[in-house]
C-alpha cells in the first residue's frame, strides 16, 4: 500500500479527506470481529477478528491509521449484549470514541434466508453508525450500574425462592399430602403445617432439606431488601424515589429500579417517547391505505415494562378515588402538587381499567398494558415536574 503523505485519496477527480471511520465491532465473549466503513466509499473493509480485549481493538485502530490517516477520527460501535458496558468504559478511558447501538433500533435485513456471519454482523453495526440509523442506548453513572445490578440481583434471589416454593407444593402433592388449611399457602399456619409434617424414610429428609433452602432464601431477601430501602434513602434518590412511591402499585424497591434503569429522564422529549423506550407503545403493520394495530413492541428496557405491568395489578383492584392507609402514608411528606397529581393519575387510570375491562370488553391483560403505559407516561410527567 502506498501512503500519501497528505493523507488524501482521489475519488472522481475531487480530493477528499477521510475526517471519520466508522467501525462496526460484533463482540462475542472469546472475540471481536471488526471492520471500517465510510460514507466516502460507502462499504466495509479490512475485516479482522481480535482476541476479546479492548487493547487489541486499539491496536487495530491504530493500525487502520496506516490507511486513513493520523488525524482520523474513529467512532467505535458494538449492540448492547452480554458485555454490557465494560468494553465502552475501556474504550472511552483511552480517549476511543464508543457507542453502543439498541438492537431493536437497528433495521432488520430482509430476506427469509439470511446470512449471517460475525463479519455481515459488523458491517451492518457500521453501515448503522455511519448513517445513524440506530438508537443509542444510555450509559449510566457508575452508582445507578451498581443499584441496577444489586436490584437485579435481589430479582434473581425472588426466582429462586419462587422456584423452591413451587418445587416444596409440588413434593408434597406427589406424596399425597394435602393442605387444608382455610389459610392461604406460604402463611405462618401453612408453614406450620409444613413443618410438622411426618414423612416416611428420605421423603422426610427431602422435605427439611426443601424447608431449609426456603429459610435461607427467605432470610436472605430480607437482608437485601433492607439495603435497597438503605440505598433508596441515600441524597441522590431519597426525593425521586419518594415522590415515585405516591402512585398505585409502586414501592421503595420498584421506584428506585425504575429511577436507575432509566437514568436521564431529560432525554425522553416526551411521555410517548418514555413508553416507546419501554417498549409499551402498540406496533403497527401499515401497506398502502391498510392499518393494522398490533401488539405492545416489548422494544426496550425489559425489566422496567415487567415493573409497571405488575403495578398495574394494583389498579385492577379498589374502589375508584378510594385511598388506602397504606398509600396515604407512603405520600405523606410530599408536596401537594406531587400528591395532587399522582392522585389524578390513580383515579383516572383505575377508571381506565374498569372501563376497558366492564364497558368494552377488554381482555384483563390487555387492560393492564394499557394502564401501565399510561403510568409510564404519569411517571416520566412526575420526573420532569410535568403537572399540568
Amino acid at each position: 500500500h502506498h501512503r500519501n503523505r497528505d493523507y488524501r485519496i482521489q475519488i472522481g477527480g475531487h480530493q477528499m479527506n477521510y475526517s471519520t471511520v466508522y467501525v462496526g465491532m460484533d463482540v462475542h465473549k472469546e472475540s471481536f470481529s471488526l471492520c471500517c466503513y465510510t460514507n466516502e466509499k460507502e462499504q466495509a473493509e479490512y475485516p479482522q477478528k481480535i482476541n476479546a480485549h479492548y487493547s487489541k481493538v486499539i491496536n487495530y485502530l491504530e493500525a487502520m491509521r496506516f490507511h486513513y490517516g493520523d488525524d482520523v477520527l474513529f467512532i467505535c460501535g458494538y449492540e448492547a449484549g452480554c458485555l454490557g458496558f465494560t468494553l465502552y468504559h475501556e474504550l472511552t478511558a483511552h480517549n476511543v470514541k464508543c457507542v453502543i447501538l439498541a438492537p431493536t433500533s437497528m433495521p432488520v435485513p430482509g430476506g427469509k434466508k439470511r446470512v449471517k456471519t460475525d463479519k455481515r454482523d459488523a458491517a451492518m453495526i457500521a453501515r448503522c453508525l455511519a448513517h445513524h440509523d440506530y438508537s443509542p442506548v444510555h450509559i449510566p453513572t457508575q452508582k445507578d450500574e451498581q443499584v441496577k445490578e444489586f436490584i437485579r440481583m435481589r430479582d434473581d434471589h425472588r426466582l429462586a425462592l419462587k422456584k423452591i416454593k413451587q418445587q416444596i407444593l409440588a413434593f408434597c402433592l406427589r406424596h399425597g399430602y394435602h393442605y387444608d388449611g382455610t389459610k392461604n399457602h406460604w402463611t405462618q399456619t401453612h408453614l406450620n403445617w409444613l413443618r410438622t409434617l411426618h414423612m416416611e424414610g428420605l421423603y422426610q429428609e427431602i422435605l427439611e432439606e426443601y424447608l431449609l433452602t426456603y429459610d435461607y432464601l427467605t432470610a436472605k431477601l430480607g437482608r437485601i431488601e433492607q439495603r435497597i430501602e438503605a440505598l433508596a434513602s441515600e441524597e441522590e434518590y431519597r426525593e425521586n424515589v419518594h415522590k415515585l412511591t405516591c402512585f398505585l402499585g409502586i414501592k421503595t424497591q420498584t421506584a428506585l429500579s425504575v429511577i436507575t434503569e432509566t437514568g436521564d429522564f431529560r432525554r425522553f422529549p416526551d411521555a410517548c417517547h418514555y413508553a416507546a423506550f419501554l417498549g409499551l407503545t402498540p406496533g403497527e403493520d401499515s401497506s398502502g391505505g391498510d392499518q393494522k394495530r398490533l401488539g405492545i413492541t416489548k422494544a426496550g428496557n425489559r425489566h422496567v415494562r415487567m415493573l409497571l405491568v405488575e403495578a398495574a395489578q394494583s389498579f385492577a383492584r379498589g374502589k375508584i378515588g378510594y385511598k388506602s392507609s397504606v398509600l396515604a402514608a407512603r405520600q405523606e411528606g410530599n408536596s401537594p402538587t406531587v400528591i395532587e397529581y399522582a392522585d389524578k393519575a390513580n383515579e383516572r387510570l383505575r377508571r381506565k381499567y374498569y372501563r376497558m375491562t366492564l364497558k368494552n370488553g377488554k381482555k384483563s391483560n390487555v387492560a393492564k398494558t394499557a394502564v401501565a403505559r399510561e403510568l409510564a407516561c404519569f411517571i416520566w410527567g412526575m420526573m420532569m415536574e410535568h403537572y399540568a
